[in-house]
């Protein structure tokens, strides 16, 4: 070997040694950096904002041993309550289901109660409702407007703090008896979107979507009994009885026994000044009171269209069965404990709560909006799955937030 050749092998061997230095010394401190990156990326991911130096101290000595400790840290930040939290709720109360909609009841009532870490399966059937405090001198609470909360955003209110949003009953607020409250979905927000008009389904197809994870498309059941389908659907569309055999009443059979749980209930309001429905407001036939239309409790929208099918169901009162715990939807995990039938809403919305797909869809929406993707591995199933009995023990929504920003936090 030529003297220049071997001056060129030991450049090339001490050059090589370098790199392989550096890299070591790179991925040393990674390793030593990993506590603190690993915090900064669950507070960006719970809140959404970096976090303070102490903050990200405090979190970052907790990875090794609690992470999910550091996780309850930076929840403590007003930002989950007044933006993530806000903005994870939102579109569960329009039927666009943008996040781009004002602070409001239904909204508010989420945030309070996974901040408060109460049961979450309460908000579709505890008379339950959260508001600002008196102290803050905020328009009044009222059945028809939302400038109660939509102040409460104006004024950058700190959600987070307890003395500033507080819990109360829902039925003190907006007239309806404690009986007839049903948690969100009595709220003035989801009364405006979904008992607009309409035959009521839409609050039923919503809730269905927003807290089951599930459209009719994919719960349709041919083979179930029609016989509390209404009288608006017809037996033979485009006069062809088929099309009503083997698609509308896959939808029907299921929904319409259900959907005549919000019998009682409908959102009035002028459709010339107030096309939109920004003033109206829920209404409720209490005992005692009859509909001019239909000489019972049960509001006129349930008896719409009459004529199309006129040997179809008669809406008599408020009472629901849930035929979806026979045949392909059992699949839902309908709670055995719960009898599957009842009057009102409240009662549906404990059927609906109380399954196991209520437990799977929370869980599931939590660890998208934490992890920013869908599970989609045997690793995430497998963290889904524990992370549901979980939350199907307990109901605590907070919790959920924290497994997941902690499973996801290597990322």
């Amino acid at each position: 070997m030529t003297a220049r050749n071997r001056i060129r092998s030991l450049l090339c061997k001490a050059c090589s040694t370098a790199v392989l230095v550096a890299l070591m010394s790179g991925q040393a401190g990674l390793s030593q950096a990993g506590s603190r990156e690993q915090a900064k990326r669950i507070h960006d991911r719970i809140a959404g904002v970096p976090p303070s130096e102490s903050v990200l101290d405090s979190m970052t000595s907790l990875i090794p041993s609690d992470p999910e400790g550091a996780a309850f840290i930076a929840m403590d930040d007003p930002a989950f309550y007044n933006v993530t939290l806000k903005n994870f709720a939102a579109p569960w109360t329009n039927e666009a289901m943008s996040k781009f909609v004002p602070l409001n009841d239904y909204i508010a009532t989420v945030i309070g109660v996974v901040r408060d870490e109460a049961d979450f399966r309460t908000i579709l059937h505890e008379d339950v409702l959260y508001v600002g405090a008196p102290s803050l001198n905020a328009p009044n609470y009222s059945t028809s407007d939302n400038d109660h909360y939509e102040w409460l955003e104006t004024q950058a209110i700190d959600l987070s703090n307890e003395d500033l949003l507080i819990r109360q009953p829902q039925s003190n607020y907006n007239g309806l008896p404690s009986s007839a409250t049903a948690g969100v979905i009595t709220s003035r927000a989801s009364a405006r979107a979904f008992f607009s008009a309409g035959t009521n389904r839409a609050m039923f197809r919503f809730t269905l979507i927003n807290h089951m994870c599930n459209d009719l498309e994919q719960v349709a059941d041919v083979t179930l009994p029609p016989d509390r389908i209404r009288q608006d659907v017809s037996r033979s569309p485009g006069g062809d009885s088929r099309v009503f055999l083997n698609n509308c009443v896959g939808c029907h059979t299921g929904m319409d026994p259900m959907t005549q749980a919000f019998a009682y209930y409908d959102y009035e309001y002028n459709q010339n000044t107030d096309p939109d429905g920004e003033r109206g407001r829920l209404v409720y036939n209490a005992v005692g009171e009859t509909d001019p239309e239909t000489g019972t409790r049960v509001k006129a929208k349930y008896h719409i269209n009459s004529a199309t099918f006129e040997q179809g169901y008669v809406t008599p009162d408020d009472s629901w069965v849930n035929y979806w715990r026979q045949g392909a939807n059992r699949r839902l995990g309908w709670d055995e404990s719960l009898p599957g039938s009842g009057s009102g809403a409240k009662s549906l919305g404990k059927e609906f709560a109380y399954s196991d797909a209520f437990a799977e869809c929370q869980v599931k929406k939590v660890f998208e909006n934490v992890c920013l993707r869908p599970p989609s591995s045997s690793e995430d199933s497998s963290k889904i799955s524990s992370m549901t009995a979980g939350f199907a023990s307990q109901g605590n929504l907070k919790q959920v937030f924290a497994e997941s920003a902690v499973y996801c936090m290597g990322e």
